[in-house]
C-alpha cells in the first residue's frame, strides 16, 4: 500500500470516528431532558414537583408541628399576563389538605394558552410536597381581559424534616405559543 492509500484510509477512520461521536452527543443530548427529570423526581433535587395529581392516601396530621408555605407567581418575559398568588403565605398542619388560589389576568388584546411550570424549595422539600389539584396539570387559556382565580390543594408529608419549617411553592408561567395558535385556529374554524 502507497503511503496515499494509507492517508486515505487513515482520513476515513477519522471521519467515521467523528461521525460516531456527533450521532452519540446528539443522543445524549436529546436523552439528556428525560434523564435529568427522572433523577430530579427520584431526589427531589432542585424542586421538582410531580406534574400529575397524587393520590391522597387518609394520613395523620401532625398536630403538633406547623410548616409555612410560602407563595411566589411569576411569568416570562414573553407573558403577557399579571398572575400573583391570592396570599403571600399560610401556615400549615403536615398531613392536612390545603388550598390556595393563584390569580391570573390576561392584559392582551388576544387570547393567551399558558403553562405553569411548578419549583419547591428548598429542593429537599420537593419530595414531602404533594398537590392533589393543581392548574399546572393543563394548559390555561384566557381570553382577552379575562381574570381566573386557579386553585392548588396540596399536602405536605408529616414525614418532612424536622429542620425544614418553611418551604415556598414557586410557579412561572410560560407563553403557550403553538396552542394559542391551534386554539385560535379552532375557533376561527368554528365561525
Amino acid at each position: 500500500m502507497t503511503d496515499q492509500n494509507q492517508q486515505k484510509n487513515a482520513n476515513s477512520k477519522v471521519v467515521r470516528k467523528l461521525l460516531l461521536a456527533t450521532v452519540f452527543m446528539f443522543g445524549f443530548g436529546y436523552a439528556l431532558v428525560p434523564l435529568y427529570n427522572i433523577f430530579c423526581d427520584i431526589t427531589g433535587l432542585n424542586g421538582k414537583t410531580s406534574d400529575q395529581a397524587a393520590e391522597v392516601k387518609p394520613a395523620d396530621i401532625d398536630n403538633n408541628r406547623w410548616v409555612t408555605v410560602e407563595f411566589i407567581g411569576s411569568l416570562n418575559d414573553n407573558m403577557p399576563w399579571k398572575f400573583r398568588p391570592a396570599v403571600s403565605k399560610m401556615k400549615v398542619r403536615p398531613g392536612e389538605p390545603s388550598r390556595v388560589n393563584y390569580i391570573a389576568k390576561n392584559v392582551s388584546s388576544n387570547s393567551i394558552v399558558g403553562n405553569a411550570v411548578p419549583s419547591v424549595s428548598p429542593g429537599q422539600a420537593a419530595k414531602y410536597f404533594t398537590k392533589t389539584e393543581c392548574f399546572c396539570f393543563t394548559q390555561q387559556e384566557l381570553k382577552s381581559g379575562e381574570e381566573k382565580e386557579m386553585p392548588v390543594v396540596f399536602i405536605v408529608d408529616k414525614n418532612i424534616p424536622k429542620r425544614i419549617n418553611t418551604v415556598t411553592l414557586s410557579y412561572t408561567f410560560f407563553n403557550s405559543p403553538a396552542a394559542t395558535k391551534e386554539k385560535s385556529n379552532v375557533s376561527m374554524a368554528n365561525k
